[in-house]
């Protein structure tokens, strides 16, 4: 776990101070993180483990989601964010139905929260929210999204607004109030996706 002294927003004009990064590399390799609430939203059989990859970010470490659900979800614990941002970098490495990676935030539980995601077999960036289980897409933009390759996604939340920002490049912008209250940040997937995730990064403002 290493921390930064100062995070200046790149969307929002939000400053938040002692941001916190999780880079897993302390962490047992093949159990799911300590610390973490890994589970799924919906059915299916998820499976996220901490593993050694040559391709880190900051090696030696990751978390890697390698099973299937319908959406799989990993809100670390001990977070409480109402305006801030949560950023991860991660790598979509196969999947025949989603190839997608992205991050949680105002989770109120597995089945409640907003969520962003980019997805290589579409090539394109979403925001959605979660009520009581089920997933409703807001908004979406076209983004070249690579397999087999890192990526950085990274949203900015104040209030009713929202920014994501992909690759160091604004995305979209939302407004919604469904959740106004703070809650958990985390990591989600898709399906069948297998995705890697590295370098997981939170601020409250």
């Amino acid at each position: 776990m290493a921390t930064s002294a100062r995070v200046v927003s790149l969307a929002l004009g939000l400053v938040a101070t002692a941001a916190t990064t999780a880079n897993f590399d302390d962490m047992p390799v093949g159990a799911p993180p300590p610390g973490w609430t890994c589970t799924k939203t919906g059915a299916g059989d998820p499976k996220w483990t901490i593993e050694r990859d040559a391709t880190a970010p900051s090696p030696p470490n990751v978390l890697k989601q390698s099973g299937q659900a319908t959406y799989p979800i990993c809100l670390k614990d001990d977070t409480g964010i109402g305006d801030g941002f949560v950023e991860v970098k991660f790598k979509p490495i196969s999947g025949r139905e989603d190839q997608a990676g992205g991050v949680v935030w105002r989770a109120k539980d597995t089945n409640n929260y907003y969520v962003a995601r980019a997805n290589a077999l579409e090539d394109n960036v979403t925001i959605y929210h979660t009520v009581n289980g089920r997933r409703t897409e807001k908004k979406r933009a076209a983004m070249k999204i690579a397999s087999n390759a890192w990526h950085t996604i990274r949203v900015e939340f104040q209030a009713e607004h929202f920014a994501v920002i992909v690759d160091g490049k604004a995305a979209l912008q939302w407004d919604d109030s469904t959740f106004k209250d703070a809650g958990k940040v985390g990591v989600w997937t898709k399906a069948d996706s297998v995705t890697l995730f590295d370098d997981f990064s939170f601020g409250a403002k």
